[in-house]
């Protein structure tokens, strides 16, 4: 094993018991998605229907993890993730209620958008699958999974998402915009991508099964 990789596989490690830790209080309510599928109404103008977005900047929430999904719900009320329309939708919800509805869109099929630029999702694939092991960029698949479907309670479902979306949040956590990530792992990550390399991610992953 090479000193890079050596080095990844402990902070990963680590990593991965912070991300437990940070999303216990979301797994200590065992969401009901009967009860999350009468709330999910409020949400399909942003995210739309069973959680598919038809728009771009929005995310689909449709198979996300439900324990993510909670996380990111009590975050957005406490103001540990920054998001105006996302604070007040979840101001009103208490952590059973945020459960609920994660449990019901992690049932829900994802519409994936699909690459649009399969020259530059080819790149992206080299990056996702590889990383840079030169610059520490360590291979996206180590946290996220080969399919991009994450690890339950972990790191989230980031294949099936749309492009402009995916960028966003990366150009958030390279500005330090985003700080919600277990031991700033992402903002670590993003900080070494360029503009071309999250358009690259973001093309392979919007079509990646």
């Amino acid at each position: 094993m090479t000193r890079h990789c050596a080095a990844f596989s402990a902070t990963a490690a680590v990593a991965a018991v912070l991300a437990a830790l940070v999303s216990a209080p979301a797994l200590a309510a065992k969401g009901d998605p009967a009860k999350g599928q009468g709330m999910a109404a409020a949400c399909a103008a942003c995210h739309g229907p069973n959680g598919n977005s038809m728009i771009p900047t929005n995310p689909n929430l449709a198979q996300q993890h439900g324990a993510y999904i909670a996380k990111q719900l009590a975050e957005f009320k406490a103001g540990t993730r920054n998001n105006a329309i996302m604070a007040g939708m979840a101001a009103g919800l208490t952590p059973e209620t945020m459960a609920d509805l994660g449990a019901y869109y992690e049932r829900q099929k994802v519409k994936r958008p699909g690459s649009r630029d399969k020259a530059l999702a080819v790149e992206g694939r080299k990056l996702y699958r590889a990383g840079d092991p030169a610059r520490g960029l360590p291979a996206c698949s180590s946290c996220h999974s080969p399919t991009g479907a994450g690890i339950p309670s972990q790191y989230p479902r980031i294949s099936g998402q749309h492009q402009e979306y995916t960028v966003a949040q990366l150009k958030a956590f390279r500005a330090g915009e985003r700080a919600n990530d277990a031991n700033s792992m992402m903002r670590s990550v993003a900080a070494k991508l360029t503009d071309k390399e999250m358009s690259a991610l973001a093309e392979y992953l919007a079509g990646l099964k």
